[in-house]
Formats: C-alpha cells, sequence, structure tokens
C-alpha cells in the first residue's frame, strides 16, 4: 500500500457553499534546487486524464534527483462537482480578476507558485475534446479540436533556460508518438500564437506563466478516449518534461495501460481516527452501513492520495475520489476511546498481535481472542450465544452483506470499551 500521506479534518459541513474547504495542495518532491518543474492538474474539474495524471506523479513516482512540484486538484470544488467551473473557467482568470470572485485567493496562492523563483517550467494538464490537426480533416479532427497535444503560446521566450518552447514541445510530443497505443492517437504541436491578439488565450494560466518569465506548456489528451488512457498519455509527456529538465525518477507502476488503470483503481485507500480504522477502496461497497463515527460529526482521515476526501451530507458520510463517488458511509454516531492496545488472533492457526486499522490476510478460518476486557463485534456473523470471541470463524458462516467490499471478501472486527468504540481490525479472506 502506499504510505498515507495527507491529512484532513471535514467537519460539519455540506457540499454547497463549501468551496472555500476544498484548498488545494502542493506536493513537494526530491532536492528542492532552482530547476523546479511545476506540474498542475485540476484547473478545470470535468478534465479528469489532467487532474489523476497530477495525483499519479504525486503519489506513484519518486523523484531520485531534481525538484518537481506538482499541484494535483487546483480546483478542488470544481473536481467534486464535475464541473468545467462552478464559478466560471478558472484557466480566463490569469489576466483580470475581481477581488469578490470566488477564486480570487486560489488564483492568487497558485500565481505566488508560479512566479517562485524556482520554478523554471509549468506544465498544465488538460482533456481536450476530439483530436487537434493543423488542417480540417472532418469535425472530430481539426484546427478546432484540443485532444492529443502539446500547446505553446509562442515558440520562444527571453529567458536564460527552456527559451525554445517549441523545440521542447517537438521533443515531448515525439516521445509520446513513439509509444502510442493506436497510431490515431497522434499528437502535434499546437502553438496558439497567443501574443498575436488571442484575446481569450491571454486569460490562460500558461500566459501568465510565460509572461512571468516561465516556460509553459499546456497538454491536451483527448476526451475521446478512457480516463486511463488519457492519463497514460499526460504521463508520457511528463516523464518526457522531466527528461529535458535532468529530473530523474522512479515509478512504481508499468507505463502500459494497464499498468495505469491498475494504479489508478487499485491502489487507494483511507484510514480514519488517528489510523484506528483503515478503509482499502478499490472495491469498497456503494453504501457502507453502521459505520463508527465520532459522536460530534467530526472525521479526521489521513488518505493515500490527494483527489480523496470525504464530505458529510446530513449523517452520511461521502467518500470522493476525485469526481467519483467511492461510497457512502452512514453513520453509527458513538463516544470513541483514545486506547491503542494490541489485539490477539489466530489466523489459519497461527497467533498474530494486531494493531486496530490493520487488515490480516486469511485463508480458511480466524479466531479472536478476547483482549484487555474489549466487547467483540465481527460485523455480519452471528451465533446462538451471543459470544464472538474463542470460536474459529469461517467465510461461510459471516453474511456476504456485510462486507465492506463488493467481492465478500473482507469484514469489519470492531472494538468496544462498554458502548464506547476503541477501534478496527478487518480481515480479508483470499477466496
Amino acid at each position: 500500500m502506499l504510505k498515507l500521506f495527507s491529512t484532513a479534518i471535514f467537519l460539519f459541513c455540506s457540499l454547497l457553499g463549501a468551496q472555500d474547504l476544498f484548498k488545494f495542495d502542493l506536493i513537494q518532491k526530491g532536492e528542492q534546487d532552482a530547476n523546479t518543474l511545476l506540474v498542475i492538474g485540476g484547473i478545470q474539474g470535468d478534465e479528469p486524464g489532467g487532474f489523476i495524471s497530477a495525483s499519479l506523479l504525486a503519489t506513484h513516482y519518486e523523484i531520485t534527483k531534481g525538484s518537481l512540484w506538482v499541484v494535483p486538484n487546483l480546483n478542488f470544488y470544481s473536481i467534486i462537482k464535475r464541473s468545467r467551473g462552478p464559478h466560471g473557467d478558472m484557466n480566463r482568470k490569469f489576466a483580470e480578476l475581481c477581488q469578490k470572485d470566488p477564486e480570487y485567493e486560489t488564483i492568487q496562492r497558485i500565481k505566488s507558485y508560479i512566479k517562485d523563483k524556482n520554478v523554471k517550467l509549468v506544465v498544465n494538464l488538460h482533456d481536450g475534446s476530439g483530436f487537434y490537426r493543423k488542417n480540417y480533416e472532418d469535425d472530430m479532427h481539426s484546427p478546432h479540436r484540443w485532444g492529443q497535444c502539446s500547446i505553446i503560446d509562442q515558440s520562444n521566450i527571453d529567458t536564460k533556460i527552456y527559451s525554445n518552447l517549441e523545440d521542447i514541445a517537438s521533443s515531448v510530443v515525439k516521445h509520446v508518438n513513439d509509444h502510442l497505443i493506436k497510431d490515431k492517437h497522434k499528437y502535434h504541436v499546437h502553438n496558439t500564437r497567443t501574443k498575436e491578439g488571442d484575446k481569450e488565450m491571454e486569460k490562460t494560466l500558461t500566459y501568465f506563466a510565460i509572461n512571468e518569465g516561465k516556460a509553459a506548456f499546456g497538454n491536451e489528451a483527448s476526451k475521446s478516449l478512457p480516463t486511463h488512457q488519457r492519463v497514460y498519455y499526460h504521463l508520457l509527456a511528463l516523464e518526457k518534461y522531466m527528461n529535458v529538465m535532468g529530473i530523474e525518477f522512479k515509478r512504481k507502476f508499468t507505463l502500459d495501460s494497464a499498468g495505469v488503470y491498475s494504479a489508478i483503481n487499485n491502489d487507494i485507500h483511507i484510514s480514519l481516527y488517528e489510523e484506528k480504522i483503515s478503509l482499502p477502496l478499490a472495491q469498497i461497497r456503494d453504501i457502507v452501513n453502521y459505520f463508527p463515527i465520532k459522536k460530534d460529526g467530526v472525521v479526521d482521515f489521513k488518505a493515500s492520495n490527494p483527489l480523496l476526501t470525504i464530505i458529510k451530507n446530513g449523517n452520511t458520510y461521502v467518500i470522493q475520489y476525485g469526481n467519483r463517488r467511492l461510497s457512502k458511509l452512514n453513520a453509527d454516531y458513538l463516544d470513541m476511546d483514545k486506547d491503542d492496545n494490541i489485539v490477539k488472533f489466530k489466523v489459519d492457526g497461527k497467533e498474530i498481535d494486531a494493531k486496530f486499522g490493520k487488515i490480516l490476510e486469511v485463508d480458511k478460518s480466524f479466531l479472536v481472542y478476547k483482549s484487555n476486557g474489549y466487547r467483540v463485534n465481527v460485523i455480519g456473523y452471528v451465533n446462538k450465544s451471543g459470544i464472538e470471541t474463542g470460536i474459529e470463524i469461517k467465510k461461510h458462516q459471516i453474511q456476504k452483506r456485510f462486507s465492506i467490499d463488493k467481492t465478500g471478501t473482507t469484514y469489519r472486527v470492531e472494538y468496544y470499551n462498554k458502548d464506547r468504540f476503541v477501534g478496527m481490525v478487518l480481515v480479508r479472506f483470499k477466496n
């Protein structure tokens, strides 16, 4: 599993009117230096290829040489709302902007990172319609489409390094085209020639960066492709930008269509209340009932990915992954004990000490020992005695509908000190 790196506290609040709670993350990787690459995803919330690519760059890449900054969720509220921009297109707010605009503080903050003296090159990630072509071929392959291209505002800028924007973009395009899934996915350089009078493009993030003396590029993947393939092309481009800047890295997955799909969908989890509860999210049920929540309604959590968050809506807590709703936790409000003791199990005949939040892999059976005077509840297991400790339990003895996952393999073992919730261990049957 990934190391849990982001922490958040979600207070009583519904999604509407709560955009100020969804502040973007800046994740700094590698050794900080004056040759930093800034990658931005999520400026528009209906372009998941861009923000998921940035999130994988933040979570699944180790920078072994050089400096990388990643903003995976610039317009997080827009991402959650699955909207291009609930308050207008954020990528048209970098020229002039009224201080009363709801996104004013966000724009000022990202501008400060772009202007930072260490940042030398900026890449803004997008998903665009169709397939960009310099000449008209048909409605989906034309100069009016934005998918599958590297965007520059002009050919060159007056800087000491990375001034040759068109040459850099051309090298990125060549690298991507050398690794196409299908020939029809071919990339091209798209020079918008913004300075020549394109009033709309003058309002964009990349043009702002250029006017601050920073090399800046847009990378567009086609909305005609499934999300994981868009991410594949974004990552190909980003790896070439890192190569151009001398940034070296190790990647935690194979860069192909299947490897990207797995990294997006399988390696995600969240933990709650100082890691007393862990939830693997790859196959989590749409609804998990009677889920322990602190009586005051506050949820403290850590996530494996900056696109993960929890949103309170009445007595339901929604786990959100970018613009995907993964699950609803229906709250069982409880007082919570601060104990953090070790509890004992026998798993397939072997005795095991487990901390709260641990996931135990079970082949055939498990047994929960009495521990520290706690009351134990194996959710979904019922016997006539009402006792759930000291008894060997097999998978078929637990009602499948109480599993936390859609495959019916993972079940909750909850611990209570009288009526106070203490912690949870998950048991996951291998088949």
